[in-house]
Parts: C-alpha cells; structure tokens; sequence
C-alpha cells in the first residue's frame, strides 16, 4: 500500500499522462466522500496508550518476506532544513541492520482519535517497512494501516478495517467482531497488504464461512458479474492463502534491478522476494507460471506487553507523534510498464507509486474515510450521529478468466473459458494505480466518471484492454458479461480490425467464438487490435452509427496476426460472411472419411451438397448486394434461408456418420449463419 505525498500529485499527473481527476483522493483511502463525517481529536497519552495496548494486532508474516515493520528515524537525514528519509539509506541501513535475518527496531506506530460529542474513538496501527515489492507494485517504504473502531462506553470493537494496497482496491474488513479479542494482521508477501484474521484458524485467511466458523471478512458480495463471481466478498483478502498465486515482479531503476544499485553496497537479491516467487518480467513467459508457491506462514510479531509464548519477535507501541517532524519519504521513482494492446505495437502506459506521510493523509484526522464497504460505514452511521451515511462511489468490475481450447470442439475450432490460479493486475489509463485481482475480481474503486481504458495484464498472458465509461450510477461491469478472458501467450495472435475504409463511421467491434460464444464487445473507432487463442474459430462483428451490422469470419491457426480490412457493415458483408462460414464447414464435412460408415455416406455427401447450395446462394446474395440490386439481394437471401434449413435437415441425417465434434461445430455454425442472414435481410444498407 502507498500514501500518496500530496506535494507530488503534480509530477505524478506530468509522469502518466492522467486525467485531471484520477489523482483527486490519497492511496489507500476510499473517495466515498461523506462531508457529514464529524469532527476528531486526538486522545489523552494515557488513554491512548490504553487503548492501543488493548487492541495490538498480532501480526503473522510470509515466510518468505525480506522487509518486516521496522522504525524508520534511524535512516533519517536532512535536506534543505527539513528531515526526510531517503529510499536508499532506509533499504541500505535496513539490510545492513540486520534485515530479514534480525529484523532490527520492530514497532508499531499508533494513532488514537476520538470523534467529539461522540463515545466513537478509533485506534490506528500504522506498520512502516523500508521497501515494498508486489506483482507489479513496488517502491520505497511502505506504510500501511489497521484500524480499530472503538466504542469507548464499555471499548467493544465495532469495526475492523485493514487497507489493502490503494484506494482502488477494497479493504478487508469486519463488522462486529468479538468484544473480548482483537485483530491479528496476515502481511501480504512484499507488499504488506493488510488480510485480517478473527476466527480460530489464527495464520491464515478465510473469506468465507465454513460449518465451524466464521469467515474473516464481512464485506458485501460482488454484484454484477457472472455466476462464477457472484457470491466473492468484495474484499482484496489474501489470494496466496486462497490457493491463488502472484508472481511477482524484479524492482528496475533505469533499466537494472535496483540492487544493483551503487548506493545500495549491503543490499543484493538475496534480500528481495525469492526467486521462486518471482519472474523478471510479465512478457517474458510463454504462459502463466504453473507452480507458484502458496503462502506459508513465518514469523510473528507480537506487541511485547503481551504475554505470547508463540511469538518469534516482539514489537515496542509508538505514539506517531514521534514521527509526525519527518517532512518527507523519498526515493527515485520506480514504475512498471503495462502493455496495451493496439492494432500495431502495443503501447505501453506507466503505472508508478509513490509513499507520503501518515500524518498528511486524510484518514489520520477522519479515519472513518477508509471505510470501503457501504454497508458497514452505514451501519456505524446508525449507530454514530458524527459518521455520515455512505455516498456514491464508482466502480470498475470484471472477472479475468483464461481462454482455453474447448475439448468438445475439432481441434483449432473452439474455445471455453476457465478460471485461473494466477492473479492477474488491472489498470485504468486514466490513473496510475494498479489494482491486483482476487479470486479472479478485477475492482477497481473510487473512478472518477467518465471514459477510460481498462487495461488487465498478467504473467504469461496477452495484454488485454479495452474502452468503459464509468457513469454516476455506481458499478461499470467491463468485459462481456463482466467476463474478460486473457490468452496464453504461447496461444495469442494479434487480430487487427480495420474499419477505415468503411462508408459509415463505425462504432462497435465484437468477437464471438464458435463455442466459448462472444469474448469481447468493446466501442469502436477506426480501428482496433486485440489478442484472441489461435485455436478459436471467430466471428468478427461490426456496427456503425446505424445500428448496422457487418460480419467476417476469422479462422487464425498458425498465423501471428489476422486482419479484418475494409471491415464494413449491410448485406455484402453479412452475405459473405454465411457464405465463408458454409464453405469452410464444407470442406471439412468432405474430408470425413465414411469407409466405416455402413452405408451412411450418402447422409454425409447429402450434408455436403446443401453446404454448397448455401454457399452459391449466399455468394450470389453478395454480388447482388454489392452491385446495388436491394431486389435480387433478398430473393438470394430467402433461398440461402430455405437451404439452411436443408443443412439442419442433412445434419440430423448424418449425425451418425460425422464426428460428434464436427457434427456439434456445424450446428454452432449453422445457428450464426441463419442469425447473420435475418441481419443481412433486415439491413438498409447494401
């Protein structure tokens, strides 16, 4: 998680080329911007002090982690009359202090606020490490934050909110936990992502209840996307702990691993995420990284006040008003580069980070901010007069699946959809955050309204990116259906759709799949470039300003790119198109070998003669079409009608003569040609 540094949004906007609005909330902190949150004031030392004793997380860390909470005023250094930490002294000192073998300073930082007139008071942990390395996201110190909201009538919790990675991303959070115990904080690897933990399975994550025992978050569920996604809690949690793996990323400065560094001589690989949790680069693999390690647990931190013979370190509670002279946290800008698909190269988009200070963070005066989940700050708003009930906030869904060839299907005919067991990373263009999946979710949080690009790029797949336009209404369900299915490299072809030449401006592309159904339905404008499996058997779709429609058969196989020219709309194209997918469909039905077939041949050669008569009938339609005769066009069009139904007709017969696979790819095929022959016959436009 990153807070962002005020001072540094303007170079930030300069850097990524974001719109005006992408930067209008600080990371980690939700813009659902309730203006009838109640005034804070900090509690007395003591009673702070009692409270944040009261509430110390246990707090259980990666095994493989190399950056625990640490206290960073002994990497303190001056510029310029104010005191700063430096990215560079803080890892440097860090390693050389000791590092992951010795974790040296152990502390947690605590900040108590209550709200005045109000028996609502909140206690803040704000953990500070020296780096931060995730899938994608890494930069200098990392703060992060756990929040207890108190009522202080009798100090029973009411909520637990642990920040996950940015403002995009939903926090973890937990309504109502138990009145005797307290938070215990699962460190996400490298990042330090916040999962909670309140049931009795104490080191690991559940996101949902099972017969015994609750679930550790009660964020509401994922609304929108398909069954698949339906019942997730709309929570980041813990993907490593939920059987899901994140590769993550080596951390570059100026081209080279940032260890190798010359202002860093303590500091080499060794003491950055293992190299078995890490791939040099997302582009880099032919597919996604098949054996991952899941998380295991390693040490635990545990407040030194509290008797815990499980503890391997123990942590001192700081007040941050120890820290709040520290002007600023720096470091050279570090960033990772998303790949958007285009219709030639693709283009990159920056995506950086930067860190602030806690105490210039709206959360630390009004923590009822990072509350991200409507339901529960609606529930402290009944109960609280000073917490204002949730406002309106955007978001971004989608469920990332793969795309997978359809074991049904002929070979290099047909595709499915599956889920996958590596977490992929999401980025609006409009902001330079990016936001992790869960389980598949896509969520990203707090989008200013408007038009964006939706880019999802993951470690061994095809960048995918597409247009959406987040309204006012609440949730924007990107992809098809609120599925967006990602290619294998080792399978992706580049499929460039070419509408220039069209005699209509074009407005939409769509892209269906013999089986898998359609994949991507996206805006249109000129032209445009997406991955598709070269195993997939396609119909490319346009529409213009119109509502016309046009359609192009796409069959990519061993090609490295495909392209649809002159891509238009009206009978020509949809004519062609029937007359195209029939062809091809013939030529396989001829290739059936029917030696065993026991005297079924003529079924398969009565199959292939009303193919062809579609065929001819469906070529005539085009020429009419294109020689402008509105006439002869749709009399072609009602006899291709009448011969598709002779083809459903010969398919039955021979059902027991052609393969299952081709026999079920033929009635797919069957269904969009008579589909793209009523559009051919309800078109306006020749």
């Amino acid at each position: 998680m990153t807070v962002d540094d005020p001072t540094r949004l303007d170079r930030r906007r300069v850097l990524a080329a974001v719109a005006s609005g992408a930067a209008a909330s600080i990371a980690g902190c939700s813009m659902l911007e309730a203006g009838d949150d109640g005034d804070t004031a900090a509690v007395a030392d003591d009673r702070a002090r009692e409270l944040a004793e009261r509430f110390a997380p246990a707090i259980y860390f990666d095994r493989r982690e190399p950056w625990f909470l640490t206290d960073p005023r002994p990497f303190e250094s001056e510029r310029d009359g104010d005191t700063v930490v430096d990215g560079f002294d803080a890892l440097n000192g860090y390693v050389e202090a000791g590092g992951a073998d010795d974790p040296p300073e152990p502390r947690v930082f605590f900040n108590v606020r209550e709200y005045e007139d109000s028996t609502l008071a909140v206690v803040q942990f704000w953990l500070y490490s020296a780096f931060d390395q995730f899938t994608t996201n890494f930069h200098w110190h990392d703060w992060e934050l756990l929040q207890a909201f108190v009522d202080t009538d009798g100090d029973d919790p009411q909520l637990y909110v642990a920040s996950s990675h940015s403002r995009r991303v939903p926090n973890n959070e937990y309504l109502d936990p138990d009145p005797e115990g307290r938070p215990r904080v699962l460190s996400e690897l490298g990042s330090h992502s916040s999962g909670l933990s309140v049931n009795a399975d104490e080191d690991r994550f559940q996101r949902f209840p099972t017969d015994d025992d609750v679930a550790d978050v009660t964020n509401s569920i994922v609304e929108g996307l398909a069954e698949t996604a339906a019942e997730i809690p709309l929570a980041y949690g813990l993907p490593r702990d939920e059987g899901l793996t994140l590769p993550f990323a080596v951390p570059e400065l100026d081209g080279e691993p940032v260890y190798e560094h010359e202002r860093l001589p303590d500091v080499d690989a060794s003491d950055f995420v293992p190299e078995g949790v890490t791939v040099r680069s997302f582009d880099a693999l032919r597919s996604p990284p098949p054996d991952l390690p899941s998380r295991e647990s390693g040490l635990l931190f545990e407040y030194e006040g509290r008797d815990d013979a499980d503890a391997d370190v123990t942590y001192d509670l700081v007040d941050t008003s120890e820290l709040e002279h520290i002007a600023a946290f720096e470091g050279p800008q570090l960033s990772f580069e998303f790949a958007i698909p285009t219709f030639a190269e693709d283009a990159i988009a920056s995506h950086i980070t930067t860190t602030g200070v806690p105490w210039d963070d709206p959360r630390y005066e009004n923590p009822a901010s990072d509350v991200t989940d409507p339901a529960h700050r609606r529930a402290l708003a009944e109960r609280y007069d000073v917490v204002g009930e949730p406002a309106a906030t955007n978001q971004v869904i989608a469920f990332v699946t793969n795309a997978v060839t359809a074991s049904e299907a002929p070979d290099g005919e047909g595709l499915t959809t599956e889920t996958s067991d590596v977490e992929s990373v999401a980025l609006l263009q409009s902001d330079p955050v990016a936001v992790p999946t869960f389980r598949g979710v896509a969520a990203v949080q707090d989008v200013p309204a408007g038009d964006h690009t939706l880019a999802v790029n993951g470690a061994g797949v095809a960048p995918h990116s597409e247009p959406v336009t987040a309204d006012e209404s609440g949730t924007t369900v990107a992809g098809v259906d609120g599925e967006i299915p990602l290619v294998a490299r080792e399978n992706a072809v580049k499929l460039d759709v070419d509408g220039r030449d069209a005699d209509r401006d074009l407005e939409g592309v769509a892209v269906e799949d013999d089986f898998a159904g359609r994949l991507y339905d996206a805006p249109l404008e000129e032209r445009d470039g997406l991955y598709v499996h070269r195993g997939g058997a396609f119909t490319t779709e346009v529409r213009d300003a119109d509502d016309e429609v046009g359609a192009f058969r796409v069959n990519p196989g061993d090609e490295d790119a495909v392209r649809v020219e002159h891509a238009t709309t009206g009978k020509t194209p949809l004519a062609t198109y029937v007359a195209d997918v029939a062809e091809e469909t013939l030529a396989q039905v001829e290739a059936v070998d029917t030696e065993d077939a026991e005297g079924r041949e003529n079924s398969v050669k009565g199959l292939a003669r009303a193919l062809e008569a579609v065929v001819d009938a469906a070529r005539r339609a085009a020429e009419r079409a294109e020689a402008g005769d509105r006439e002869r066009a749709d009399r072609q069009l009602e006899t291709v009608v009448e011969r598709l139904q002779l083809v459903a007709d010969r398919l039955a017969a021979a059902s027991d003569a052609i393969p299952d696979d081709l026999g079920l790819a033929t009635d797919k095929r069957l269904q969009q040609a008579r589909n793209r022959t009523e559009q051919a016959r309800d078109a306006e436009k020749l």
